[in-house]
Parts: C-alpha cells; sequence; structure tokens
C-alpha cells in the first residue's frame, strides 16, 4: 500500500467496550485536501471514531493511517502532523490569546520570536488580533472557538480534525468558522475531517459526507450524489394525529414510490410530487381525512439522513 501525505486511511475499525461494539468494522479513505463531513446520530459511533484518528484511544481490531502513519505504532507522528479541535473547548480563562499561542509553540519547538510571530499570524486569521491582551474567560463562545481553532494550528498542521466546531455558535459566528476552515482547505490545502451538528455546514464545507448508524458506515457520497439516490421530490402532510397518519399511508400506498412517516407528518416521495398534490389531496378527501399544512420539497441531507438511520437530524 502506498500512503500519502495528508491522506486518512481506515481498514476494518471495531473498537468494542466489553460486548459492546461501537465501531463496527468501519472502512474509508479521505484523500489529501479534502474536507469530509462524518455524521450521525447520537451514540452512533462519530466520538468514538475521532478519538481513535487522533490517538486518543486505540482500535479493537482494524488498520488506520494518518497522514502516512499509523496510529497505534506512530502516535507521536499522528500527533506531529495533525491538530485537533475537540466539542468541549478546555481553554484557561485567566490567560490571554496570545500567552496561550506562544507557550504552545514554545512546546513545539519554536524559538520565542518564532512562537510570537506564529502567535500573530493566527490571531490574525481567526479575527482576534484585537483581543490578545483579553483574558480568555471574557471571550464569547465564537471566540473561544475561534482561539481553539487556532491552537489547533500552531504547528502547521496537514490534516485538521475538527469535532462539532460551531456547535452552540449563533449563525455570523458558524459563518466565520465556515470561511476559516475554506481559506486552511482552498488556500493551504489542509485535509479536514469534520463532524457537525448542522447539516447545512456539512452541505457547505464537505466534498463527500459518511453517514455512520448503530457503529455501522451506512452511505458515503458526494452531497448532491446522496441527495440525488433519494430520487423524487416529496410531498409533506402535516395530519391531526398518528391514526390519521396511518390511515393516508394505507389509502395512498399504491400512488407513491416511498412513504415515511415522523409523528404527525407524512412524507410522500413521488416522480413528479407537485404535479401530484391534487390527486393525494383527492384521494385523502374521498376517505375522509382532510390534510393540514401540505408542502413540496426538493430532496436535502436531511432526507438522506432519515432514509439511512430512520430519524431525523436533531440539531
Amino acid at each position: 500500500m502506498i500512503l500519502t501525505n495528508g491522506q486518512i486511511i481506515v481498514q476494518g475499525l471495531v473498537k468494542q467496550y466489553g460486548n459492546f461494539v461501537a465501531v463496527d468494522h468501519v472502512s474509508f479513505t479521505i484523500q489529501p485536501g479534502e474536507i469530509y463531513g462524518f455524521l450521525g446520530p447520537n451514540g452512533a459511533g462519530k466520538s468514538t471514531t475521532i478519538t481513535i484518528l487522533t490517538t486518543l484511544s486505540l482500535p479493537t481490531r482494524g488498520n488506520v493511517w494518518v497522514g502516512g502513519y499509523d496510529v497505534v505504532t506512530q502516535p507521536d507522528r499522528v500527533r506531529r502532523i495533525s491538530g485537533v479541535a475537540l466539542q468541549d473547548v478546555g481553554l484557561d480563562p485567566t490567560m490571554k490569546p496570545l500567552e496561550l499561542l506562544t507557550l504552545l509553540s514554545r512546546t513545539f519547538g519554536l524559538t520565542y520570536k518564532q512562537s510570537l510571530e506564529r502567535a500573530y499570524e493566527l490571531l490574525a486569521l481567526v479575527k482576534l488580533s484585537k483581543f490578545i491582551d483579553c483574558p480568555v474567560g471574557k471571550f464569547s463562545g465564537g471566540m473561544k472557538r475561534r482561539l481553539d481553532l487556532a491552537l489547533a494550528l500552531v504547528h502547521r498542521p496537514r490534516i485538521l480534525f475538527l469535532d462539532e466546531p460551531t456547535t452552540g455558535l449563533d449563525l455570523s459566528s458558524r459563518r466565520d468558522i465556515w470561511h476559516e476552515v475554506r481559506y486552511l482547505n482552498r488556500e493551504l490545502g489542509t485535509t479536514i475531517f469534520l463532524t457537525t451538528q448542522y447539516l447545512e455546514e456539512a452541505d457547505q464545507l464537505a466534498g463527500r459526507i459518511a453517514i455512520i448508524n448503530e457503529g455501522k458506515l451506512a452511505v458515503e457520497g458526494e452531497p448532491s450524489a446522496l441527495k440525488a439516490q433519494i430520487g423524487s421530490d416529496a410531498i409533506n402532510i402535516r395530519l391531526a394525529n398518528k391514526n390519521m397518519v396511518k390511515a393516508a399511508r394505507k389509502h395512498l400506498r399504491d400512488m407513491v414510490s416511498k412513504m415515511q412517516t415522523e409523528e404527525d407528518e407524512l412524507r410522500l416521495y413521488l416522480p413528479n410530487a407537485a404535479e401530484s398534490v391534487a390527486a393525494v389531496v383527492n384521494r385523502l378527501q374521498s376517505v375522509g381525512i382532510h390534510p393540514g399544512a401540505l408542502t413540496v420539497t426538493q430532496p436535502t441531507l436531511d432526507d438522506v439522513f432519515l432514509h439511512v438511520t430512520g430519524q431525523r437530524f436533531s440539531q
């Protein structure tokens, strides 16, 4: 096998805790310079996978190479060429950004002068230059996330792991992070492994997306290709209760290619959804079922997620 800088290769990855299999024979390859979105419901195996890729946990079985290095036998090498920004931002509230960045830079062997230069460079990148002397405890959530990203970039990593980097941020702060992620990828060629709670974020940033469900890799591909696999537009019908949904399914079964239900909503997939609305409504009304709100939508990543996992993507 030829291993490439910036590439991530996962083969038959298994992580087991006693009798519980958290990650079940997962395999994928991420090419250098790619943004790879990794999605899944809570407890599906996302966090377990990223802890193994970042050398924080050992696999039970399987092989993982990050940037050409084995995560089990060469963890120090992996850490040297990768940066990590995890969900929980653990920053000393009494320290200032310049102090944190120069301190971390020194641990990577930079001189004091080089550490200062790198700190100023990174603070400019994440738009925190005006706050170099402000204690981190006074930062907003978005500012802390941006500083955490800067810390992950101190040693100029070829590969960056971002675990839900914008969770809890407002839309403006999220878009600031998106801009920085795009810059790192497009201008610096950084390979990025991204987990996120926001489907829009995955759709905007990732060239390819994988969905893990119950420890298994359920689907993988470009966002547009995954949405195309759903195949049809959808009619979304709100009904009075679950019994009405059940009755509607029975009477519409012969009209549609696929149906999905969620609480008091019925989703119908048809080749010409917009043209079929009148026929669907007439069929329901003929058996005494009166639809509430009704909309026609094109396939989204949420539809892909629902199709693969059987549940909506929680945000």
